[in-house]
């Protein structure tokens, strides 16, 4: 859903007015018979922070162009320097959370059904994953067709540092990733560059940052598959593949108790500073997110995968770490956020539990026979 406190600082609400929603996602089409249709996200200040008009924009121009034989390809841009997309809008999700959530339900919902089309989206899906890209950023990027990276990218799934927990399909996305290097971005809520996120499967192709503007020429006239490979480069080397060894090892384990005394025993200085980090997310977002990720493994489809994140997405409004979290990060930013349930032995299973009970007829619905019947609209 949102970017990373930490690294880098969590995208601020502008203090100037925004400008009208329609501009926030600009559209066109380029190259010969308007061949690419180009989505860019257009809220440079905010590192193009995703909103509900601009969710529901973005998904309105997807469905345009899949019945427009002239637009053999889709390419998603962020405008500015500073990113792709830095996540979610969460300060409005925390000011509608105090007022029940019924906003950010609906926001979810819209976002989650987008994620979905984008994934089985019948033409080519290029997103250029420069700079910042976190929580909804991913979302609107990682589960595309040609997906690049450059050595300013900064890709994560944050999550756990705000009192929520992995959404816009990141649980299936790192669930999915080798061994236990998605547990390990999940719940230390990492930051990673371009070789680890192509490790990781979050992306396909490194591409220098001076060389986009040629990309960028090329994906208007040839195949975006052809035009990436013809740009890309082998990636600057990142730390995971070494680390692999220890993070399987100690990410194996059944609970978060054990994952960190595992990487406090590891011997391993990069383990110890890994489990600092946990120790400072919320404790309840962090087994939710262990039992999300282990359940993500054991389904079989994206679509079910975002009907159990939607589960957890609205079960988290109901909790105080969410309101927390994002007081704590972006609204006061003491970066001191006081957790509640303060303790991960303090977080039951029964708790745990709840965050995956059945919606009924509020369900997103996106898989076959799930309820709503939603999922026919995310093609």
């Amino acid at each position: 859903m949102t970017s990373q406190p930490e690294q880098p600082e969590q995208p601020q609400q502008p203090e100037r007015a925004q400008p009208p929603h329609e501009d926030t996602v600009l559209l066109d089409r380029v190259g010969p018979g308007g061949r690419l249709g180009r989505i860019t996200l257009n809220r440079p200040r905010a590192i193009n922070a995703l909103d509900h008009p601009m969710v529901r924009r973005m998904r309105a121009a997807l469905v345009d162009w899949a019945d427009d034989d002239e637009v053999a390809a889709v390419l998603v841009t962020g405008a500015g320097e500073r990113g792709l997309c830095a996540g979610g809008d969460i300060r409005a999700i925390r000011a509608d959370a105090l007022r029940g959530g019924q906003a950010a339900r609906a926001f979810w919902r819209d976002e989650y059904l987008l994620n979905a089309r984008i994934a089985a989206y019948p033409k080519p899906y290029v997103a250029i994953m420069d700079g910042v890209v976190m929580g909804g950023g991913v979302g609107i990027s990682a589960h595309g067709d040609v997906r690049i990276v450059t050595e300013r990218s900064t890709v994560a799934m944050p999550e756990t540092g705000i009192g929520f927990v992995p959404d816009v399909g990141g649980t299936y996305l790192l669930s999915r990733a080798p061994g236990e290097l998605g547990t390990h971005l999940a719940l230390t809520a990492g930051a990673i560059g371009a070789a680890d996120s192509i490790l990781c499967g979050l992306a396909d192709h490194f591409v220098p940052a001076d060389r986009l503007p040629a990309l960028l020429d090329a994906l208007a006239v040839e195949a975006p598959a052809d035009a990436a490979a013809r740009f890309a480069q082998a990636a600057p080397a990142g730390e995971l593949a070494e680390r692999r060894g220890w993070i399987d090892a100690c990410y194996a384990a059944d609970t978060v108790e054990e994952i960190v005394d595992r990487l406090l025993g590891s011997g391993e200085p990069a383990a110890k500073e890994a489990a600092e980090l946990i120790a400072a997310k919320s404790p309840t977002s962090l087994k939710v997110t262990l039992a999300a990720l282990r359940r993500a493994r054991a389904l079989d489809s994206l679509a079910l995968v975002l009907d159990q994140e939607y589960r957890v997405s609205c079960a988290s409004l109901a909790t105080a770490d969410l309101v927390e979290g994002i007081r704590a990060q972006v609204v006061d930013k003491d970066r001191d956020p006081r957790w509640s349930p303060a303790t991960l032995a303090q977080v039951g299973a029964a708790e745990v539990e709840a965050f995956f009970a059945p919606l009924g007829e509020r369900e997103l619905g996106l898989a076959p026979g799930s309820g709503t019947g939603a999922g026919s609209t995310a093609r």
